[in-house]
């Protein structure tokens, strides 16, 4: 569900935060593969897991906006 903020937001920057998450989300897939020792890797993969979720909200709102 979105929040009134991102009710507010352009399509512009949703596009924005959408890009920031995929550059996020490349940083921790690289971090993950340097990590070594299972809690960091653990915590990363949370983090990971974390950035996707927010990505597909903001996808879906981003999607229904340009249906409109």
């Amino acid at each position: 569900m979105s929040t009134n903020y991102e009710d507010s937001l352009s399509i512009e920057a949703l596009n924005d935060r959408i890009a920031i998450l995929e550059d996020n989300i490349r940083q921790l897939i690289e971090q993950a593969a340097a990590a070594s020792g299972e809690q960091n890797e653990s915590r990363i993969a949370d983090r990971i897991n974390q950035q996707n979720d927010e990505l597909e909200r903001l996808m879906k709102i981003r999607e229904s906006r340009q249906k409109k």
